[in-house]
């Protein structure tokens, strides 16, 4: 019967300046593992940060230029490399010089004459041991992961379901976290700010959970008492997503409270007028009018795209952020393109 395919083997690297040390280690591993083997610090190092770095590095400590122990610690400086376990293999015995690997970054201290039978326990031990702290990593991204994915989930749930009471879909508030992030890019946030920004978004009526459905959807328009009412859905929203620890639920609780702020002052409900109104705000602000706009609602058809933008530029500076106009008018093919891909 043929043999199946050999397992990957584990790579050791060794490092020495003495050619009959590499020789004599290379004997020990070489039924066992893949050997590489390096003779001085600059070498090792190159190694360690390639395409195919080493499972584990065997490393002398007395080398001319780069002793093992500055190695070491460029090792576990440097992100891709500080993983790599660092056995010192050295003559170097006394307490001290033990001591000291382990301040630098070192599992484990073999000292010469090496025997063969320890090499192996501690060199097996070790990848095993880095083997197990991988696969826990791997699981605790994995379920990080997880959570994060199932808390935006919830996020975007909630938000929906404000948006179910209003205009029966839910797709608002999909296309409005897209249109703020695209605008949020173009005014250069990061990716990751940008992205919480997308995220957060969706609860910007939340509170409407609170609200009667028969302001909701009155097909006209609203009279002053019921426009108070309406008005009260921001601090709605404050009581429902509270006091949170996370950066996400917390810009979404200041978009909640200040998407109905107005940029000359006029909005609610607070009054506040130009960039005392925070950014997030701001974005959420045009991004949720733009998209009210150029939809179907209870109490109107959707407006074609060049009226939407008409109206959109006569509120710059005064509902709107000029510059915030500015960066959605440049970006419109893009945010256009997302809307035909989510319509109602």
């Amino acid at each position: 019967m043929p043999a199946g395919p050999e397992p990957d083997r584990a790579t050791v690297l060794v490092v020495d300046d003495t050619a009959e040390n590499i020789d004599v280690l290379f004997g020990i591993l070489k039924e066992h593992y893949k050997v590489r083997a390096a003779r001085n610090g600059e070498k090792a190092l190159k190694i360690a940060n390639s395409d195919s770095p080493p499972d584990l590095i065997l490393l002398d400590i007395m080398m001319p230029g780069m002793d093992g122990y500055a190695v070491c610690v460029q090792l576990k400086s440097h992100l891709p490399t500080r993983h790599i376990p660092v056995i010192f293999c050295t003559a170097m015995s006394d307490v001290a010089d033990e001591a000291h690997g382990f301040e630098v970054g070192a599992v484990d201290y073999v000292t010469k004459p090496i025997s063969p039978p320890v090499v192996l326990a501690r060199v097996k031990t070790h990848l095993a041991l880095h083997d197990q702290n991988r696969d826990l990593e791997r699981q605790v991204r994995e379920r990080t992961a997880e959570l994060e994915s199932t808390r935006l989930d919830v996020i975007r749930c909630l938000g929906k379901a404000a948006e179910y009471k209003d205009d029966n879909t839910g797709a608002h508030v999909v296309r409005m976290s897209f249109y703020s992030r695209v605008i949020g890019k173009a005014l250069g946030m990061t990716d990751a700010d940008a992205d919480m920004l997308m995220h957060a978004a969706p609860m910007h009526d939340v509170g409407k959970i609170g609200t009667p459905d028969a302001i909701l959807k009155k097909p006209g328009k609203l009279d002053s008492d019921e426009w108070e009412v309406m008005k009260e859905h921001v601090i709605n929203a404050e009581k429902i997503l509270g006091e949170q620890r996370s950066e996400l639920l917390k810009m979404a609780k200041t978009i909640a409270l200040t998407h109905h702020e107005k940029w000359d002052g006029s909005g609610y409900p607070d009054g506040l007028s130009g960039e005392d109104i925070p950014l997030v705000g701001r974005i959420a602000a045009l991004a949720d009018v733009f998209d009210a706009l150029s939809s179907k609602r209870p109490y109107k058809e959707a407006w074609p795209i060049e009226k939407v933008v008409d109206i959109i530029q006569s509120e710059s500076g005064k509902h709107f952020d000029p510059r915030l106009v500015e960066l959605l008018i440049d970006n419109l093919d893009e945010c256009l393109a997302f809307r035909e891909l989510h319509s109602d």
